[in-house]
């Protein structure tokens, strides 16, 4: 309680939760990629909390979706794991092709649409092609939750994927570190990390190569894949860890 100065009476303190700043107002929305039609939930703006980002469809996830909806070869089969999965779009048209998706998000709001979105494609008709589609929490550094996938999926992945996920700079080597990672993990043959990347900063996109490198691995642009999205320039790059040798 305070108490005003020259007044007698008392007044409440204002005390508001963390739910006032999250906005669930959700709406089915319709994408369209190639012949496949995905319908999920999501915001149509941005939350007022920037750690909220997840609760919408960003550019480059439609960048990357578009490249992996016209070379879906590469998804035949496969097992998937995506990072900064928000609301799910482009696990969710994995899905369609792969043996095993897992999405993954460190927001437990966003972590909520995520799992309704999944829960929304079981029941859908579209059902057995995504009963290989999971939820998992991941925070890029944490290593607990890192050693809980490494030893969930102990086989490790053929891809990893991300989409529009560099927006911090204090959050890439963290995701580069967390990367790594998951690539040795992979048993048989090599995996590979997959990133839509939209262009904001000059320093985000120096950034981006240098962690990549530093965390010992090879960052190639895939040939055909820069665009302009949202206004920005797109590109896809294809992440893999050097040779021994090399």
């Amino acid at each position: 309680m305070l108490q005003m100065e020259g007044e007698g009476e008392e007044e409440d303190i204002v005390c508001l939760d963390e739910s006032f700043f999250i906005d669930d107002n959700y709406q089915l929305t319709t994408f369209t990629f190639g012949s496949q039609v995905i319908e999920l939930l999501c915001l149509q703006s941005a939350s007022t909390d920037f750690d909220l980002t997840g609760q919408l469809v960003w550019p480059g996830a439609m960048l990357l979706n578009d490249y992996l909806s016209k070379n879906a070869e590469l998804l035949q089969g496969c097992t998937v794991l995506e990072l900064g999965s928000g609301v799910g779009i482009t696990g969710i048209l994995c899905s369609r092709f792969c043996s095993k998706v897992v999405l993954t998000d460190h927001n437990e709001e966003v972590l909520k649409i995520l799992k309704k979105n999944i829960e929304l494609h079981a029941s859908s008709e579209n059902s057995k092609c995504c009963s290989g589609l999971v939820a998992e929490k991941l925070e890029w550094g944490n290593s607990e939750q890192i050693g809980h996938i490494l030893q969930t999926y102990s086989d490790g992945f053929d891809l990893i994927l991300g989409a529009d996920i560099c927006f911090q700079q204090s959050s890439i080597c963290l995701l580069f570190d967390t990367v790594e990672k998951l690539l040795r993990n992979r048993r048989e043959g090599q995996c590979k990390f997959i990133l839509a990347y939209v262009s904001r900063t000059k320093t985000m996109d120096s950034l981006v190569i240098s962690e990549a490198v530093r965390c010992g691995m090879q960052i190639n642009e895939l040939v055909g894949t820069r665009s302009i999205v949202g206004n920005l320039q797109g590109v896809i790059f294809e992440v893999t860890l050097k040779k021994q040798d090399e």
